[in-house]
């Protein structure tokens, strides 16, 4: 007999059915049953069908769920502006490699070789105004050890992030965090 699920409002419920469908998804990608994602969350199977109506639902709210960008911008805002300049680069260089990888992920567990038209609408996979500015901010009184402007140099650390983190562009090669920063920083060319 399957468990009785513990009450939780409908978006607690979503919540956690989505939480515990992410890694079936990304390891099994759409041959995930609900029958799964229902033992995975601790749920009966039926319970999965109060707040999604098919297997599809799921995914397509497991997609809206990984480009929702609220948490990502909340991490920046917290990564602490007293650090060196390297030290808050490697910092929100990691959080936007873990958002690119969690995307990139999801999406070929699902097939997806470009993300879905209601997301391409916005062109982005974050709100890029925001984080351009928290990114900017970042870089603070540290844009005069600059060769480029500051909002020059978060483009190319995203650029680098995000094909540096890319399984397929980067070759199965996923580069770290601090080697993105150190790229972008010190370039590759040797001091003498």
């Amino acid at each position: 007999m399957s468990p009785r699920a513990a009450p939780m409002s409908p978006e607690d419920r979503r919540a956690a059915i989505l939480e515990a469908a992410r890694p079936l998804v990304v390891e099994r990608g759409t041959a995930t049953t609900t029958k799964m994602i229902a033992e995975a969350a601790g749920i009966a199977e039926g319970t999965i069908f109060r707040v999604f109506s098919s297997k599809d639902e799921i995914f397509d709210a497991l997609l809206d769920h990984v480009f929702d960008a609220d948490e990502f911008i909340a991490e920046v805002r917290r990564i602490d502006a007293g650090q060196p300049l390297r030290d808050r680069l490697v910092a929100l260089t990691g959080l936007l490699q873990g958002r690119f990888i969690e995307i990139f992920a999801v999406m070929t567990a699902l097939g997806l070789r470009k993300p879905p038209e209601r997301h391409q609408r916005h062109r982005r996979i974050e709100p890029e105004d925001e984080y351009r500015q928290l990114a900017v901010a970042l870089i603070g009184d540290d844009a005069g050890h600059l060769t480029v402007d500051p909002a020059q140099a978060v483009h190319l650390l995203r650029l680098l992030t995000f094909s540096g983190s890319h399984p397929h562009i980067s070759d199965q090669h996923i580069l770290t965090p601090e080697q993105i920063v150190d790229t972008v920083l010190h370039g590759i060319l040797r001091k003498d």
